[in-house]
This record gives structure tokens, sequence and C-alpha cells, in this order.
């Protein structure tokens, strides 16, 4: 026991002195530490061939050193609590490029009233990180095209607010204008999303449509999958894990700690986008 108990101090101990090299190659004061610089840290790990399971053993010895730091009232709280052990057999989501998005949103025919549904559809989903059920249920009322904001009603009835770019919200326009206008006729439908018949689009609708994109793309994906993307692309340009975490509607931050988890390859061509120099 004494023996397995000072081999995890060594462990603990090469960990913490990495983490601190880290900080000080990143000119980062180890008084003014956040949440996400913890995050970039265990993601330059990974980007250096570290597993999963070693990425749990440096968040063991991350939160035994930000203990001490609390102690020393270094730290106000343990940041690195915030922070959940990845799992090596949890299954990690697939995540596409911005380059294979554009290529699937690219092929919709948009001279058709559900052309122009999809494009402001799939758009939406990957704009705002919708699941499919939202984007089905989302109502005019809360779309705010001004404002480039929409009241999103998630699980558990929960709503949230949304922001939506400069490209989601001229394919909204050109839909709601030009092509949602022929598919509902005279009916009277709260719904944005619409099928064929005017009637509020559901979820084996977009499903279907979808693999339809993909066969013309040559993307291989999922709808959902634009969901993990738009979380995925978010922490790689730098945007804190909390944010995202309201932006998608999770309730625990450890659900949307599964996106800085990404596959090597993928890891190491943000880290390499975003950290020049820090490969």
């Amino acid at each position: 026991m004494e023996r397995r108990s000072a081999q995890t101090a060594s462990t603990y101990k090469l960990v913490v002195e990495t983490f601190l090299h880290w900080c000080v190659e990143n000119r980062i004061k180890l008084s003014a530490v956040t949440i996400q610089n913890l995050i970039y840290f265990l993601a330059w790990r990974r980007t250096n061939n570290c597993s999963p399971l070693t990425i749990a053993k440096d968040i063991s010895a991350l939160r035994a050193f930000g203990s001490y730091l609390v102690r020393q009232k270094i730290w106000k709280e343990n940041l690195v609590f915030m922070l959940d052990r990845p799992k090596a057999s949890r299954s990690l989501p697939k995540v596409l490029s911005v380059e294979q998005v554009e290529t699937l949103l690219s092929v919709v025919d948009t001279s058709t009233p559900i052309g122009k549904r999809d494009a402001a559809l799939f758009e939406m989903i990957y704009s705002c990180g919708l699941r499919i059920s939202e984007a089905c249920t989302l109502l005019i009322d809360n779309l705010h095209l001004n404002e480039q904001l929409v009241m999103v009603c998630g699980k558990g009835d929960k709503e949230r607010i949304v922001p939506f770019g400069e490209a989601a919200k001229k394919k909204l326009e050109a839909y709601l204008d030009d092509g949602r206008p022929d598919l509902v006729g005279r009916k009277v439908v709260r719904e944005v999303f619409v099928n064929y018949k005017g009637d509020p689009i559901s979820r084996k609708g977009v499903w279907k449509r979808f693999q339809e994109l993909e066969a013309l793309s040559g993307v291989t994906s999922k709808v959902h999958t634009l969901r993990h993307s738009f979380a995925t692309h978010l922490l790689a340009g730098g945007a804190d894990l909390r944010s995202v975490q309201e932006l998608l509607g999770h309730s625990d931050l450890a659900t949307t700690q599964i996106y800085t988890h990404v596959d090597d390859n993928q890891l190491s061509a943000y880290h390499k986008k975003y950290f020049p120099g820090h490969e």
C-alpha cells in the first residue's frame, strides 16, 4: 500500500511539473488559471498522444494540486472539480470539419420552396447546435430575425436563448419570404419548419432529407453530428465551456466536456490552427 502511494505521489508530481511548465510556456500565472486554461492543457496533452486513461490520471493529479492551492489561498476554489474524468470506454461524438459542414450544406437546391426550407433548417441546426426535436418544434413567435436570436425549448421544457449568424439570418429570410408561404398556403402553422403539405415537419422527415444531402455531398454523417460539430468548433475557437453548456442546454457541465475529448487527429489540427507556435 505504501509502495502504491509512493508511485501515485511520483505520478502526481510529474503531472504537476508538466502543468506548471505549460503555464510558464503560455505565460499564465498560477493564481490566474481558469477552467478554460485547464481544458487547453488537457487538449495539449491529447495532442501529445496521451490516452483517455492518462488524461483521467492527469485530472486526478490536478485535483489534488488544486486542493493544495486552495489551502494555500492561491485559488479561491478548486477549478479542477469542474472537469469530469474521461472514461476509456466512452464513445466520443463524431465531428465534422468546417469544410465538411460547408460541403454538406452547399448541395441544397435553393431554387425550390423545399430547398429554401432545407437550407434554413440545417443551417439553424448547425449554427445554433439544435437537437432535431428542437428544430422541429421551433416556433415563429420565438424567432427574432432582427436581433438574430431564437428562443429554444429543449429537454424538460427548459428554454434557452441562442444567437445565430448572418448566414442563418439570410437563409431564414429567404425561406420565410419565398419558401414557407408556398408550402403553408392558407393554413395557420406556428412551427417555423414545415413539410411539403404545409404541416410541421417531423423528425423522420428531417432524417430522410438529411440522408439525401449525405448522398449528394458524399459527406457521411448524421443530423445530430451537426450539433456535435457546433460545440466542438466553438470550443476550438476559444469559447469557454460554460457558455457552450448554456448554448447547448446541458444541465451538467460534464456532458459538455465530452466535446473536449475528440480524437487525436482532429484535436491536433485544431491546436495547430488556434495555437500556432505551441505544437
